[in-house]
């Protein structure tokens, strides 16, 4: 049954309401009516361009009138206007087409210089100016790209989870207790007793397994994180999935490659103009990424064995690895030891030194974490009297495991490091939409 089209979603060519940028090329001869910012004003000794911006693209409009010149010199830069006029074939006009015999009416008052000139191809301005006028830079067309890619990354990871038959949550982010890690957690008052902003959806997406089998969330997370590097930062989005009846961490690792490949083709088919404009070709997923067992991994990049993590180096290291040995962008290690991973996690049967959990580097950065979790409730009793917790602070989590849980697992992973490795950006900054760290906390 076909979905009905509702006002606000038709397109000029059924209503003759408003054309889009984007659209001109197939209004070639006809009347059209287009709405946007000024983003460009050039004037020549016999003609005006005044380039269009939309949120579909840009449109070139012709101006000859010397009235109407001169009252264009009014739509300073970013000034939103109408303009109504021809569409008309032009080899050399973005898209083919530009607008000829346009009659401008201003929508907003003129708007003052921004803060850098939108209209250039380069962005020639420093990060920390970016980012203090984010509400205007993010209109360029270079800044906004990123979060194209990040909007079609999302929608794929959705409809690979979907797919599966997996359930979308949402999960409360002011928590009672600070207790999957303790550390780095913001606290706040909450009507005069003490809670804290969610560092991750663990715990609940883990109870609900026991509710669908099979969820996945897509929500920020909140890290106190005291390091001020170009990789942290105090909030992010969190991609999170969680599924019951696994084997072992096989089958989480199995989702994995397909949610990535998922998110992967979404880019490429719903944003190819984005990733046109950052110069930006999609990785490759192959058919089996690649793997190393954590003790392989250390060997590898000459660390000591007793190493209980791999540092940033390392994994830059087994990076380069995957891609000289398997031509993959992608990796997964595992087997971390359990020293390094939470209480939660399963131990590897038949050596418990290491757990069944991994890491998936991607270009040498981790991006997923996942692994297989305990599902027995002693198991969890035990786990914490090893690790010298009291079971109190967990009375809620750990009922869901007393009334019976499946084998489980899942992953999670930061749309922003996701994004920021696809990109090649130097700073996860740049690919965070209005980014909180040590420093800031606006806009």
């Amino acid at each position: 049954m076909q979905r009905p089209v509702h006002a606000f979603e038709q397109t000029s060519e059924q209503t003759g309401v408003r054309t889009l940028a984007a659209e001109l090329p197939a209004r070639a001869g006809e009347d059209v009516r287009l709405a946007g910012w000024v983003h460009r004003r050039r004037r020549l000794a016999s003609v005006t361009f005044v380039v269009l911006r939309d949120r579909s693209g840009l449109a070139q409009v012709v101006v000859r009138d010397p009235a109407t010149v001169e009252r264009i010199e009014e739509y300073a830069e970013e000034t939103v206007v109408e303009v109504t006029g021809r569409a008309v074939a032009n080899p050399q006009a973005p898209g083919g087409v530009e607008v000829d015999e346009p009659t401008f009416t201003p929508l907003t008052d003129p708007a003052p210089t921004p803060p850098i000139e939108l209209w250039r191809p380069a962005v020639n301005a420093g990060l920390p100016t970016l980012l203090d006028h984010a509400p205007v830079t993010l209109r360029h067309p270079l800044l906004r790209a990123p979060f194209e890619l990040a909007a079609a990354a999302v929608a794929g990871f959705r409809e690979t989870l979907t797919a599966l038959a997996f359930t979308e949550i949402q999960t409360p982010k002011i928590v009672a207790s600070a207790t999957e890690s303790g550390a780095n957690v913001f606290r706040l008052d909450y009507f005069g007793r003490p809670a804290y902003l969610a560092q991750s959806p663990q715990f609940y997406k883990q109870t609900m397994v026991g509710v669908f089998e099979r969820v996945f969330e897509v929500g920020p997370v909140f890290r106190a994180e005291p390091h001020d590097t170009v990789r942290h930062l105090a909030e992010y989005v969190s991609l999170d999935a969680e599924f019951g009846f696994v084997r072992d961490h096989r089958d989480v690792m199995e989702v994995v490659s397909s949610v990535v490949g998922g998110m992967l083709a979404a880019v490429g088919e719903r944003a190819p103009s984005a990733l046109d404009r950052l110069g930006v070709e999609l990785p490759k997923l192959p058919p089996r990424v690649p793997e190393l067992h954590f003790a392989d991994a250390l060997a590898l990049v000459g660390a000591d064995p007793d190493e209980p993590d791999l540092a940033p180096a390392h994994e830059r290291a087994i990076g380069e690895w995957a891609l000289r040995e398997h031509g993959s962008d992608f990796v997964f290690v595992v087997g971390y030891p359990m020293r390094k991973r939470p209480f939660y996690t399963h131990p590897q049967p038949d050596d418990p030194r290491w757990s069944n959990s991994f890491d998936l580097l991607f270009r040498g950065v981790e991006l997923v974490t996942g692994g297989q979790r305990l599902h027995r409730y002693a198991d969890y009793l035990a786990a914490l009297e090893a690790a010298g917790q009291p079971a109190e602070p967990y009375a809620t989590y750990l009922e869901t495991f007393r009334y019976g849980m499946p084998p489980h697992g899942g992953f999670a992973f930061g749309l922003e490091r996701f994004v920021a490795q696809l990109v090649g950006a130097e700073n996860i900054r740049q690919v965070t939409l209005f980014p909180r760290d040590l420093h800031r906390l606006a806009p």
